[in-house]
């Protein structure tokens, strides 16, 4: 086998395991691909920050009734170092279908003002999910997260469960 044909099998084979890789971290990896102002200036030996582990809060069914409803996101650093987290609010979809769209809903974040943000949501395979790197912040030890969103689903037929969770980084 030439060289040649060798060298492209191998880029098939990396190609391929990055791809799967990929599909296998879900929404959580995708939103930390991508672009932000930090991660496009990142020197190029630097990766970007990758989660190491989430706290699931509880969930609660999509309330399709045109209101807006309230989600809290609270994590406290128990640790006695500072610490990286990220809250994020997931709107997942039926796992028949039909699958959620952006335009379906309306999500908005309280900034530290009091007042109310229009927050961009992701999509990948049926799950609305708000991105990680922007959200990322340090809590140092004894420190609480605090993060309320106002979620309004605009589609009266749309069914799903919000899912509020925090990234924590390592």
């Amino acid at each position: 086998m030439s060289s040649k044909n060798s060298r492209l099998r191998v880029a098939l084979v990396a190609l391929t395991v990055a791809v799967a890789g990929l599909a296998l971290a879900g929404p959580a990896a995708a939103a930390t691909q991508q672009n932000s102002p930090t991660a496009a200036t990142a020197p190029q030996d630097q990766a970007p920050l990758i989660p190491v582990d989430f706290v699931d809060l509880p969930t609660s069914a999509l309330p399709a009734d045109s209101q807006r409803h309230k989600f809290t996101v609270t994590y406290r650093n128990e640790s006695s170092a500072d610490r990286t987290v990220a809250p994020q609010l997931l709107v997942e979809s039926p796992d028949a279908g039909p699958f959620l769209d952006p335009a379906d809903v309306k999500l908005e974040r309280r900034t530290a003002h009091g007042c109310w943000e229009a927050v961009e949501v992701g999509s990948q395979t049926g799950t609305l999910f708000t991105d990680l790197p922007t959200a990322q912040r340090t809590l140092h030890a004894g420190e609480t997260l605090t993060q309320v969103y106002r979620l309004t689903v605009l589609d009266p037929e749309a069914k799903g469960t919000v899912h509020p969770r925090v990234a924590l980084y390592g």
